[in-house]
């Protein structure tokens, strides 16, 4: 066995021993006495009685909250009479006097009751066992105790269902608890057939089958015919193998494919060949069709998919073609490659296939621009399977192509992030592959301008802009602001040398903010590392790649300077180290950024139609939804537009999703292009070619509905075992290791494997309170509990992250809880992360997709699903939560999204309006159009009316079609109040953003707390 298999299985099996001790907490296993009442303590296999629930408010919800009955639903396979055996089991509580054995734990345990109760019936159902169960009780020592098992007759349903329960029938008085405890109910003997997942259709991929369901528990079947009732629902999932063994594996080793890449590629195109031939080909789908009964609609569902996944085949034919005859293309290919495998530092030698087949798929792009400009390719794979490396490689190749190909200077790519904090994690690794490509430019002497990249995120995050001391205004950044520059670090460390002692300098002479290497052995070593966090410094220099958050488009429509990422800049200026330069304004009446510049203006260095994006990067495509999803529709278009205009090329765009449930109309509604995806997914659920399942534990997803207490006490005492484990295995790890089957010498790596542990909250509320209530709570003393969100300072998660990822020796000194917003479930990757306690359901299937991959990405996770079990939606899922959680995609709901929302226009006029003037007509004008009064000279002299910029905006936003005439006047009836104000004598402002009914927005997040989405 070598030494990954058996960390692992070691892993593993401490994983199961902490769910245990979890589980163990939640049912009072193992406990002989307590202190308190256990009705206060447990939170599983506790049942109420029948009479005090009914007493309650009686309805649905408040029956799941503290419920008296858990029950098996079956189909019978026969009609009435049925016979079968059930077998209950359960204790009490009982509390002694005050001058009991133990005055100082009165409550005691009893002993296990444990009774088969026959039962017969007929149509119209039963009560069974209620003397035998009373009795047994008693004999326990709980006189008064009574329970009965209930059998339901549901004839209503297209079949027969029975519903068989264990009920707690304790008086609610005259007993000192009358809850039962550890309850669970077996049942056998009974022939049943299978239910259908109700809320999924039929598909050739999935099978709907489920053996019976739960009734406020989870059910397994044990053995064949035989069905369990458990307090929690424990779903085990697989990690995957990225290559089908059958075909012979191409060697797709970053330096094979640095030096001759052709041969390999073509392999693995003839191998997709013959397994697309064999699972797909119509001979193929005949077998299946005959052999598993499929209808007409999954016979056409099936065909529908192999059309696509052909279609797949001859883009991947296309671009090895393209590669082959392409020389430039080829080259840009080998760099990338010998830059990834550099940037990799041998983590791992080699691409995954379907990486691979991603970026032959996609290359078409970089040689035949405008036909590929109409497709939005989508990268779909399980999160943690590599997509951001895969983006990297496409992107890093574009990079290299360009200045091939006479793009010398200027962005390649803007990559966009949804988020409102950019994930500092997700910049390092764009600035490590980046320097990795810098570094194999220089040496294979590729001439331009050093690969670079900026850091777009906005003022919360780093400044739009540092000005001069003397002349700040407001709230300005000034080298001499409290905590300039050292609270603007972004990078966790040098990307040339990998080294963590980098030094903030602010430079006055080239008026930047700049990240230094200290390490002195370093390619980079005391001088400005190729990065730019300021807003107006990637202005100034154009960086290769912009990483940033989707909001800060919005500034399209407010800065002149914002030309850059959709067109070229106006010129260059003569300073060294000065950049570009936009156009004039008051604080820089040369356009130069830089203040007080004296230079003078100069050309560009390459054709102006160069400078235009190659590539727009969508992170996270999911997330585009709602109103955001509707302003950035609107946004998105705006950003074609200028980029046409300007320099006559649309974009391509490159995104990711965790789901692909209506991803097409989502691509048409937001960026008016035709989806694609990558890779098609396969014949079956959870195979295809790109990737197998394996024997391996990725994840136990276990799904708890607390009863009787609150969720908040739950994750508390969940947190506080999982704690106390660890503790006890630094403690005494001989006995924890006997305990959990593993090898003490594997200890201190469980320490550190499962030692810290998330909880997660889809609100910012839930996140704060678990963090107080852990604190105050907790049994465990010394938790240190860290916060994660979006109100987290910058400088703060660059500290969290570095001590998640090298934690202190002394375990006592270490980070113990994170609790996290979805800030974590978006491009924080720390390995040691692999235990979570996730506060209720995620609002959509994809956060809960995303926010669960963040564990487990190395070693088998372990993740708690604590669902509100009072919310319909919750309670829905905890009761097929093995579906749910196996056929994930299939529960995600389509993505509501539309252009059309006539709230959302409202906001967006003006920045449609002003991005045209600032971005297309002050350049055409050759003069400054930055007040009212000059732009309305310019426009007057135009001829421009209201009418056909109204025309104009309406084309941009794809809304000119015969069913938007509703649009079209909102948008004209918008610009006849802003050439009013234009022309107003009276008009009292020298800002072009404060004429018209409304202002152009500052951030696309703006929407969201102003605008519902309606049609």
């Amino acid at each position: 066995m070598n030494g990954s298999n058996q960390s692992e299985q070691a892993c593993q099996a401490f994983v199961d021993w902490l769910d245990r001790r979890v589980v163990a907490a939640g049912r009072g296993d193992g406990l002989d006495r307590l202190e308190v009442a256990p009705s206060g303590t447990f939170w599983l296999g506790r049942l109420a009685c029948e009479e005090e629930v009914q007493k309650a408010a009686g309805d649905e919800r408040s029956e799941r909250l503290d419920p008296c009955a858990i029950g098996i639903r079956l189909r019978p396979s026969s009609p009435p009479s049925w016979s079968m055996s059930v077998i209950v089991r359960a204790r009490g509580w009982v509390k002694d006097s005050k001058d009991g054995p133990d005055p100082d734990k009165r409550w005691w345990r009893t002993g296990l009751v444990e009774e088969k109760v026959p039962v017969s019936v007929g149509g119209n159902g039963g009560s069974f066992g209620s003397a035998q169960l009373a009795a047994a009780f008693a004999a326990v020592g709980a006189p008064g105790l009574t329970a009965e098992v209930r059998v339901e007759v549901e004839d209503w349903h297209q079949q027969t269902e029975l519903v068989v329960q264990l009920v707690n029938t304790s008086p609610q008085k005259g007993v000192t608890d009358s809850h039962l405890y550890e309850t669970e109910l077996e049942i056998s003997g009974l022939a049943t057939v299978p239910f259908q997942l109700e809320s999924l259709p039929d598909s050739f991929r999935y099978d709907r089958a489920v053996p019976a369901y739960g009734v406020n528990v989870g059910v397994d079947e044990v053995a064949p015919g035989v069905f369990r009732s458990t307090d929690t629902v424990s779903v085990q999932t697989r990690r995957p193998d990225y290559w089908d063994r059958t075909y012979p594996k191409p060697d797709l080793k970053f330096s094979v494919l640095a030096h001759d890449p052709l041969p390999q590629l073509a392999k693995l195109v003839d191998a997709l060949a013959q397994y697309d031939d064999t699972h797909w080909a119509p001979a193929a789908l005949d077998v299946r069709h005959d052999a598993e009964g499929w209808t007409d609609a999954m016979r056409a569902e099936a065909d529908a998919s192999a059309q696509a996944v052909f279609a797949e085949l001859d883009r991947l034919r296309t671009g090895l073609a393209l590669l082959e005859s392409t020389p430039a293309l080829l080259r840009a290919f080998q760099l990338m490659n010998e830059a990834i495998g550099d940037s990799t530092r041998d983590k791992y030698p080699d691409w995954r296939p379907f990486q691979i087949g991603f970026l032959l798929s996609s290359v078409r792009f970089l040689v035949e621009p405008a036909e590929e400009a109409a497709y939005v390719d989508t990268v779909w794979f399980a999160t943690g399977g590599g997509k951001t490396e895969t983006y990297l490689g496409l992107l890093l190749t574009a990079a290299f192509y360009d200045r091939l190909t006479g793009k010398t200077v200027g962005v390649t790519a803007w990559s966009r992030f949804p988020l409102r904090l950019l994930s500092l994690q997700q910049t390092q690794r764009f600035a490590d592959a980046l320097a990795s490509a810098e570094i194999v430019r220089q040496d294979h002497k590729v001439g331009g301008a050093p690969f670079s990249l900026g850091f777009l995120v906005g003022q919360a995050g780093t400044p739009n802009k540092i000005v001069p001391t003397a002349t700040a205004k407001d709230d300005e950044v000034t080298p001499e602001s409290p905590g300039v520059p050292d609270k603007y670090q972004v990078l966790l460390r040098c990307p040339f040398c990998r080294d963590e002692n980098l030094d903030m300098r602010f430079n006055r002479q080239r008026w930047m903010l700049e990240h230094c290497c200290k390490n002195e052995n370093c390619r980079y070593a005391n001088r400005a590392l190729p990065v730019y966090v300021v807003d107006q410094e990637v202005y100034r220099f154009l960086p290769t790649v912009v990483v940033g958050t989707l909001d800060k488009a919005a500034s399209i429509s407010l800065q002149q300077a914002m030309r850059g990422l959709v067109g070229p800049p106006r010129g260059s200026c003569s300073e060294a180290w000065h950049g570009f330069t936009y156009a004039d304004r008051a604080r820089t009446p040369n356009g130069c950024l830089v203040p007080n510049c004296q230079g003078s203006l100069m050309g560009l260095p390459i054709d102006e139609t160069r400078f235009a994006p190659t590539l727009r990067l969508q992170d996270e495509l999911h997330l585009l939804r709602d109103s955001l999803g509707a302003v950035d529709a609107h946004y998105e278009s705006l950003l074609d537009h200028l980029q046409h205009e300007t320099s006559g090329s649309r974009a391509k765009i490159v995104a990711s999703s965790a789901t692909l449930t209506g991803y097409e109309r989502q691509v048409d509604v937001l960026y008016q292009r035709e989806g694609r995806v990558f890779p098609q997914p396969g014949p079956r659920a959870g195979e295809s070619f790109w990737t197998v399942p394996t024997a391996q534990p990725l994840r136990r997803f276990v799904a708890v509905a607390p009863r009787g207490v609150t969720l908040e006490h739950v994750s508390d005492r969940t947190l506080d075992t999982l704690q106390r484990c660890i503790r006890e295995l630094i403690d005494d790890p001989a006995r924890v290791c006997a305990e959990a089957g593993v090898d003490p010498k594997d200890a201190e790596m469980l320490v550190s494997q499962y030692g810290t542990n998330v909880v997660y909250g889809s609100t910012l509320y839930d996140v704060e309170a678990a963090g107080r209530s852990l604190g105050s709570n907790n049994t465990v003393e010394g938790i240190n509990v860290e916060q994660l969100t979006g109100q987290t300072e910058f400088d703060e998660v660059r500290a969290i992250l570095e001590r998640l990822e090298k934690p202190e020796k002394d375990f006592t000194d270490r980070v113990h809880v994170v609790a996290a917003s979805s800030m974590l479930s978006h491009g924080v990757d720390v390995e040691r992360l692999n235990t979570m306690v996730m506060l209720g359901l995620p609002l959509t299937t994809a956060e809960f997709i995303q926010t669960t991959a963040r564990v487990g990405r190395s070693q088998p996770g372990l993740v708690y699903v604590l669902h509100k079990i009072g919310r319909e939606r919750d309670a829905q899922t905890f009761r097929h939560f093995g579906p749910y959680v196996r056929q994930g995609d299939r529960f995600v709901d389509p993505i509501p999204i539309t252009r059309r929302s006539r709230r959302v226009l409202d906001l967006t006029i003006a920045g449609a309006v002003a991005a045209r003037t600032l971005m297309l007509r002050e350049p055409a004008s050759k003069q400054r159009l930055s007040t009212p009064e000059k732009l309305r000279v310019y426009l007057n002299a135009l001829g421009l009316t209201p009418q056909e910029e109204a025309d104009a905006v309406a084309a941009v936003f794809g809304l000119d079609g015969a069913e938007d005439s509703l649009h079209q006047q909102q948008i004209l009836d918008w610009l006849k109040d802003w050439f009013a104000d234009l022309e107003d004598p009276t008009l009292k402002t020298n800002f072009m953003s404060e004429i018209g009914p409304t202002p152009p927005m500052r951030s696309l997040r703006d929407v969201e707390a102003t605008a519902p989405i309606h049609d």
